[in-house]
């Protein structure tokens, strides 16, 4: 439960934050990792879609701008790239019963979002809509007018182009049915796979029945009335289970009076009886105020982990926006029994601790796993269990997993780099040696290798060439880079001296890409020479590239923080590296809605004299793309990983290099920062940052950790949080 001295935070969050500008996060109501989201669902039927212009819309079910909804659906990602997804969609209707959604769908308003909560009128119907959630149970209330009424549950809407389902009316309170899923992407439409449900009604229908498009249904179709123009087919009173693509079942009343209803619909990756049971036991006996507030609850004692004082109150909504984006992704894939699905073959095995999933581990490599140690370590534990019971289950560690399936999307070997990370900071009850064999495979196997394709060029050569790859040579070999820095530190720790030698010295083959000519990185041909023509800039603004993926030259020279020294002595030396850097944000070529530069505006730390250009360019970044407003994040969230560098920034450090556990420093946004450290982890209650004067335009002068003067910019993990306190004297 919440401490009694711990303040109400969830006040400060917005979920329409990140609505817009194709930050992909939805308003709708999710527990702390749950596996149910109940989202407004407004990206399909509508007539201002802006899907033709650009296919990222087709990642959230939800888009500010949009007006047209055509349901709610109930299992969703958040902050993400590719569309996977957007299905078990309900919607409440009055008048004739229809089932097309372009028809029933209505415009909206009086639109209210809050943690644990949201709420809306349909303006076509008068019907007042609102949701909340547990773990693994969608809860929806309709307050429909008297009249006849309907609550349709289509199987056929979605983010992406499967549709296959199986349906049946168990009673007039009861429906239960499986929803396939799983081309993120659009990748690998072979390894779909179902998501069973089980949705329960608090009043029994008047009438109830399935719909369907006729043309693959067969046996019973002659059985079946027309609806409107013929592509429909609807059945009255039907309790058989039924097949097929676009399948949909209704409930429907004729009430004397307003009424409300409630819908409860559990979800399970493993069974229909276990989505029975999910909801069952999170919601059993419960009304739909109990279950909110006790959402609620939940989501409080998570975000007052940490409490600012002072600075903008726009500025506490974005950074507990920001902290609740965070605990949204990685998420609970077991069941309330312990049950989840075995990656690949779908088995089901049993896990003690949280099976988490949704591992968008090339994001959050960088940040996020650092901020769940920092903050959450149980949780971030579970997450490297989780990844050591993917390897388990496959033979590799996860490189972008998604409820049991690997979707193998961006590139590098990112686990164990987390992993690294999280054992450094003392993060140690998992088992470490299983951890380190399973990245020692990843860097050693030569052949049918799925985490790093072309390894044998890397091997051999030091670096992927042109003809390994047709697209991200440079960008797949810093990766690579980075993940053999990850374990050649961990080999230290370990005490194989062997391969921290040779792991260490693999980690600074990106060298051999540097180009003095441009004084960047560039792509080199299988035979050793340079990629000719050459234009560093191609690459921007996701286009397709032979040297960079997502990105170019100029985003991608400076992503080897492991290695600050060595880039700059290649570029002639702090004045060069210096100038090289400056050119990035002022030719803009930084991208602060990518991850590849993420760190840029951090590296002038390692100038010094120079630290005070850290602290304006951050300053700037936070003020320009963070804001309380729905196009309030820079671009897609990936994951929490945008959020995750907020946090960070706003509080005045940031892990500046994955698998090292060293932070360095910029401005904090508040005067005081208070991080309730777990005492498992770490052996002070809190950690406490403060400054004075964070609003005004002045620099960092002195820093103290402890009751000490500290003379870097630079300080490790185990040093501040054994502190307890840092702070910060402007000037």
């Amino acid at each position: 439960m919440v401490k009694e001295d711990r303040i109400d935070v969830i006040q400060y969050v917005n979920p329409f934050i990140g609505t817009s500008n194709f930050g992909t996060t939805n308003p709708g109501p999710i527990a702390v990792r749950g596996m149910v989201n109940v989202s407004p669902f407004n990206v399909a039927g509508s007539r201002n879609l802006p899907l033709e212009k650009d296919s990222r819309w087709l990642s959230t079910p939800y888009v500010h701008e949009n007006t047209f909804l055509t349901g709610f659906s109930h299992v969703n990602l958040s902050g993400v790239g590719c569309p996977d997804l957007g299905v078990i969609v309900a919607m409440p209707t009055t008048g004739d019963l229809e089932t097309q959604y372009t028809k029933y769908g209505s415009t909206y308003s009086d639109e209210i979002s809050k943690v644990g909560y949201y709420t809306t009128t349909l303006d076509k119907y008068n019907v007042k809509v609102e949701t909340t959630a547990t773990t693994r149970v969608g809860v929806n209330k309709y307050s429909f007018p008297k009249g006849e009424a309907n609550i349709l549950l289509n199987l056929g809407l979605g983010l992406t182009n499967e549709q296959g389902a199986t349906m049946k009316i168990v009673s007039p309170t009861e429906i239960e049915g499986i929803r396939t899923v799983g081309s993120f992407c659009y990748y690998k439409p072979e390894e779909a796979y179902p998501v069973y449900f089980v949705a329960k009604f608090s009043e029994p229908a008047n009438e109830f029945g399935v719909w369907k498009k006729p043309l693959k249904y067969k046996g019973i179709e002659a059985d079946w009335m027309s609806n409107y123009n013929g592509n429909t087919r609807i059945k009255k009173g039907f309790t058989k289970e039924i097949t097929g693509d676009s399948i949909g079942g209704y409930m429907r009343y004729n009430f004397e009076k307003p009424t409300q209803i409630e819908m409860k619909i559990g979800i399970s990756y493993v069974s229909i009886a276990n989505a029975r049971e999910n909801l069952e036991k999170e919601t059993r006996n419960k009304t739909f105020n109990q279950i909110k507030n006790e959402t609620k609850r939940e989501w409080n004692e998570y975000l007052s982990k940490i409490e600012v004082e002072g600075g903008k109150e726009d500025d506490k909504t974005v950074f507990y926006t920001a902290l609740y984006h965070t605990l949204i992704h990685p998420n609970t894939l077991n069941d309330v029994n312990g049950e989840y699905p075995k990656m690949r073959t779908r088995e089901t095995l049993e896990t003690k601790n949280t099976r988490y999933t949704v591992f968008s581990l090339w994001d959050t490599y960088r940040n996020l796993h650092q901020l769940m140690s920092l903050v959450y370590p149980k949780q971030q534990s579970d997450m490297v269990k989780s990844m050591l019971q993917i390897y388990d289950e496959t033979g590799w560690l996860p490189k972008w997993e998604l409820n049991g399936t690997e979707t193998t999307t961006m590139v590098g070997d990112p686990a164990g780099i987390i992993i690294t990370d999280t054992y450094l900071k003392g993060i140690r009850d998992f088992d470490i040696n299983k951890a380190y064999s399973a990245m020692l495979k990843s860097a050693n196997q030569l052949d049918h290798n799925p985490l790093r394709p072309g390894i044998r060029d890397y091997i051999e050569k030091g670096y992927l060439t042109t003809k390994t790859t047709s697209s991200g040579s440079v960008s797949t070999t810093q990766e690579y880079n980075i993940a053999d820095f990850a374990i050649a530190q961990l080999a230290k720790e370990l005490g194989d001296k062997t391969n921290h030698e040779r792991f260490s010295k693999r980690a600074l083959s990106y060298r051999k890409l540097f180009d003095k000519e441009f004084n960047l990185l560039r792509p080199k041909n299988d035979d050793g020479s340079w990629l000719t023509p050459y234009n560093p800039e191609t690459g921007a603004n996701f286009i397709k590239n032979l040297g960079f993926i997502e990105g170019n030259a100029w985003q991608y020279t400076f992503m080897v923080s492991h290695d600050i020294l060595g880039l700059k002595n290649n570029m002639g030396g702090d004045k060069m590296f210096l100038e090289q850097l400056q050119k990035v944000f002022d030719y803009e070529q930084y991208d602060m809605a990518n991850e590849p530069d993420i760190a840029y505006p951090f590296l002038f730390n390692y100038v010094k004299g120079q630290e005070w250009r850290t602290q304006k360019k951050v300053s700037e970044l936070l003020d320009k793309h963070y804001q309380n407003t729905p196009n309030g994040l820079p671009g897609n969230d990936d994951t929490g990983t945008m959020s995750a560098w907020a946090i960070f920034s706003m509080i005045g450090i940031y892990p500046i290099t994955p698998a090292s556990p060293i932070y360095t420093f910029c401005k904090p946004k508040f005067d005081k920062v208070i991080i309730h450290l777990d005492n498992e982890y770490y052996k002070n209650d809190t950690l406490v940052i403060t400054a004075h004067n964070v609003n005004s335009k002045k620099n960092i002068d002195t820093i103290k950790i402890g009751d000490e003067t500290y003379n870097s910019f630079f300080v490790s993990h185990k040093k501040l949080t054994n502190s307890g306190k840092l702070h910060f004297s402007l000037k």
